[in-house]
């Protein structure tokens, strides 16, 4: 499962292991300080807010050449473009200042955190063990109604599959940057596959914003989406040379964020750039 539905909104799975997680740790962090009235729930929220924001400016500090050419879109974080190891290095410093300041936070805070460890490593243990690792088998058509699978388009090569439709605003805004991709990373298969809609209405976005793209199939039950667990658009799945998937993006990509996901495809030296 890459996603839950809400009613018109998603959450990703690891936002929601992050937040089983918080609640866990704020919970038991204030069951252990109840005798003190001590609460961990500020020391939390510091952390998170410290944490988010050292990640996005590593990652952006990381990709600064992609992020140039628009640098108000830094601002834009549903991009998913954050550096995991400088956010959590970031959380926690503040909980370790937090504890020197406040001897009596320390216990609360300790075990509150290892109770949040403990559940995010099981819940995402389980996950794992619902998830379909390799590429999807399911049949899909080409826009000339052949049907034909991902498996047969790989080639050997690290693959991107983008789930898509022509009336989602984030997939419309996207797919430049995807195409670009394209045009650019020759080591890499880029597949396009529209869900629910016909062969018509893909054709015509694609003639309308002059996108020149290669693979585009049609998926039109969106069979695809239920195989990898994901109904929300856009998708994107990162495939390496192995058929195996080594990252995903739930919504819009930027340059950065999709050149820092290529980066993990082990795709040949010389074929990524990130301008």
């Amino acid at each position: 499962m890459l996603a839950v539905n809400m009613g018109p909104f998603a959450l990703s799975s690891s936002v929601l292991l992050l937040l089983a997680a918080g609640l866990a740790a704020a919970g038991v962090g204030h069951w252990v300080g109840r005798r003190d009235q001590t609460g961990i729930v500020d020391t939390l929220s510091d952390m998170t807010l410290a944490g988010v924001l050292v990640a996005r400016i590593a990652f952006v500090a990381l990709w600064f050449d992609t992020y140039r050419s628009a640098p108000w879109s830094v601002l834009d974080i549903r991009d998913g473009g954050f550096t995991a190891w400088a956010g959590i290095a970031a959380a926690m410093l503040v909980a370790a200042w937090r504890g020197w300041r406040r001897p009596a936070l320390r216990k609360p805070l300790v075990v509150g955190l290892a109770a949040g460890a403990l559940v995010w490593g099981a819940l995402f243990g389980a996950l794992r063990t619902t998830e379909q690792p390799a590429l999807p088998a399911g049949i899909v058509t080409t826009l000339a109604g052949e049907p034909t699978t991902l498996a047969a388009l790989a080639d050997g090569k690290p693959m991107v599959v983008n789930l898509w439709a022509s009336w989602c605003p984030p997939c419309r805004r996207e797919m430049p940057v995807l195409d670009a991709a394209q045009q650019r990373e020759t080591g890499v298969t880029f597949v396009f596959v529209n869900q629910g809609e016909d062969a018509a209405a893909a054709q015509r976005y694609l003639s309308t914003e002059q996108l020149n793209l290669a693979n585009v199939l049609l998926d039109p039950g969106s069979g695809l989406g239920r195989e990898v667990g994901s109904r929300a658009l856009p998708t994107t799945l990162f495939y390496n040379a192995n058929g195996q998937r080594a990252d995903t993006h739930l919504g819009e990509l930027s340059a950065a964020s999709l050149a820092s996901k290529l980066s993990r495809l082990g795709t040949p030296a010389g074929v990524l750039r990130k301008d």
